[in-house]
């Protein structure tokens, strides 16, 4: 909380310091940076591309003049630049340009397939986060004994294993020999289409609309590929978790509480877990962004119907304007939990914002 001061003057100092404006500039100009460097390289790549979009739309049997047209259509006739700064300024009011391979708008698109890529992510962040610290500060209570071992040994399967692998493994074993689990896609076929989308989140849906057989199908689907993802969250996170409390650990303020009699849970978790809480909000944050982005393999493996799969799937149609939609929004997705963990930094931790 900012204290107001009085100037000497019967005054009071505004709680908005030039310092703090300055910062709010600094990370607004950031951003602005980031996602317009980010979309420039973007739409370099989807022009350079030896993939015509052109012919996706006509056909590779069109005549010269329906080509021409076409290309002209398109505005691909125009200098690169002129072209970038078009597209910029229809990003700017919320047009993305229309999908080559549906003729829907890409924004609608997004809108569409980016809450299951949400749910998934959040659902494997949540596991990785219940899983991945706790065993983190276990590891490190416990460094050198054989539980320290196992939890290094199972973070660094995690991190290093191909994700796909393990979802092709995952739906060998629990879904085609066990049965255990839900096939690809969200729901079963004959539950598809029957809750009404009010958040595009096939579970919160299910529950508002009190469709509670759609709810557990939808469960048993998206239990497996959002497990395979919190596993490579909870390996990411142990792992930092673990690397934090060893520093925390060897302090002299631990040794100091020890030395006082305080019981050895009240050490580690309320002292030592206490003081690594700032930096695991960054961690945990960058493992959901991280998710976000990152869940293409998985989407692919499971039919998962999200904005990675959308990614891919346009990129395979040469439809540049999805691709360069997909990659703004992940993008400024990105940004934005990076600023919003700092935030959450500088709230729990004051010094950080001196």
């Amino acid at each position: 909380m900012a204290v107001v001061e009085n100037n000497g003057n019967g005054r009071r100092k505004s709680p908005f310091s030039s310092s703090a404006f300055a910062t709010v500039l600094k990370t607004l100009g950031s951003v602005i940076v980031t996602m317009l460097g980010l979309t420039f390289v973007t739409f370099i790549i989807g022009r350079v591309m030896p993939i015509d979009p052109v012919i996706s739309i006509v056909g590779e049997r069109a005549s010269k003049e329906t080509y021409d047209a076409a290309y002209q259509a398109m505005g691909l006739d125009k200098p690169i630049l002129v072209q970038f700064a078009y597209y910029i300024w229809d990003v700017l009011h919320g047009d993305f340009g229309m999908s080559l391979l549906n003729a829907r708008p890409v924004a609608e698109d997004i809108k569409r397939v980016f809450p299951a890529t949400l749910e998934l992510a959040t659902i494997g962040t949540f596991f990785g986060v219940v899983l991945g610290v706790p065993l983190g500060v276990i590891a490190a209570v416990k460094r050198g004994t054989w539980i320290d071992q196992v939890a290094r040994v199972v973070a660094l399967v995690g991190y290093s294993m191909p994700i796909f692998w393990l979802g092709l493994m995952g739906l060998l074993v629990f879904y085609g020999i066990l049965g255990w689990v839900g096939g690809p896609g969200r729901v079963g076929i004959f539950y598809e289409d029957i809750v009404p989308t009010v958040t595009g989140m096939i579970l919160i849906d299910s529950i508002i609309s009190n469709n509670w057989d759609v709810f557990w199908n939808a469960v048993s689907h998206i239990i497996l590929p959002s497990s395979i993802l919190g596993y490579y969250s909870m390996a990411y996170i142990s792992r930092m978790t673990r690397s934090f409390m060893l520093e925390q650990m060897s302090a002299e303020y631990i040794t100091t509480a020890r030395v006082k009699g305080l019981p050895e849970r009240t050490v580690v978790w309320r002292h030592a877990f206490g003081n690594i809480k700032v930096q695991l909000i960054t961690v945990i944050a960058l493992s959901y962004a991280n998710l976000l982005e990152g869940a293409v393999l998985t989407e692919t493996i499971f039919a998962w119907p999200g904005i990675g799969q959308y990614i891919t799937t346009a990129l395979l149609s040469a439809d540049m304007n999805a691709v360069l939609g997909g990659t703004v929004v992940v993008g400024l997705i990105f940004v934005l939990l990076n600023i919003f963990s700092d935030l959450l930094y500088r709230f729990f931790d004051p010094r950080a914002a001196k």
